[in-house]
């Protein structure tokens, strides 16, 4: 089931060295300058991912999170920055009740590639960000679908998810000391990963008819994260100069 992750490998484990490679040498050339234009950073933890559509409710699937990533600042008080990353992501859902079925550990497994856009707030150190991610589905769902008949039944013919995946994503990150920052990030898909995904409902009474309908469904999920930024000092304060300082700056002009 796992061997699709292999064609998957070389590429990541490439950027991997590379990310790492470049940051290094980024950090040696803004050192120079009195600042460090380009920081690496590895990422690990755990998603809750619900998948809107399945007429499930809740973030009720559990998985981990693993990746590294880079930020390159844009400006020179280190306050805008934009990031990249690769990470491995475990999506689906999950259901232990048979309301309105049950569904166990329906997961699938994504590599992850978002661009994101920070910006941190100079008193507190608190970074916020909005960007886009591409993911692609490495993994197609695996686990147990069971449904209680004449109730509730989802169509089982074709479970395959489209193999890419495109969301939108808001990223919060909060220091906790020096390089070791907590993150969350809250991710939705733009597009469907899977389209028309069939569904019967078969009333109480035999007189009724049931009703067939399709959903077309989406990955929603929300990603607790630890990241250690290389070369963070812990030193988030911006430095403002005062009011007299600028005014003899404005008379030397």
């Amino acid at each position: 089931m796992l061997k699709p992750i292999s064609h998957f490998k070389y590429p990541i484990l490439f950027l991997i060295i590379m990310l790492l490679i470049g940051s290094d040498l980024q950090a040696q050339r803004g050192r120079n300058r009195g600042r460090q234009v380009f920081k690496a950073y590895p990422a690990f933890g755990t998603t809750g991912a619900q998948l809107e559509g399945d007429e499930l409710r809740g973030f009720k699937k559990w998985g981990i999170t693993a990746g590294v990533g880079a930020m390159l600042s844009l400006d020179r008080d280190n306050m805008w920055h934009a990031s990249i990353e690769a990470d491995f992501s475990q999506r689906g859902a999950q259901n232990k009740t048979h309301d309105p079925y049950r569904l166990l550990d329906f997961t699938m497994n994504y590599v992850d590639i978002p661009l994101t856009i920070h910006f941190t707030d100079p008193y507190g150190g608190i970074t916020v960000g909005a960007g886009l991610v591409y993911a692609r589905l490495v993994q197609q769902p695996h686990g147990m679908l069971y449904y209680t008949p004449n109730y509730f039944i989802p169509d089982t013919s074709d479970m395959s998810f489209l193999k890419n995946d495109f969301s939108a994503a808001l990223d919060v990150r909060f220091p906790i000391w020096k390089g070791l920052t907590l993150n969350f990030r809250l991710q939705h898909s733009l597009l469907p990963v899977k389209n028309n995904w069939g569904f019967t409902s078969y009333p109480s009474t035999a007189s009724s008819q049931p009703k067939h309908w399709t959903n077309n469904c989406y990955n929603y999920s929300i990603s607790f994260r630890v990241l250690y930024v290389f070369g963070e000092d812990g030193h988030r304060t911006k430095h403002i100069p005062s009011k007299s300082h600028s005014k003899k700056h404005k008379k030397r002009r």
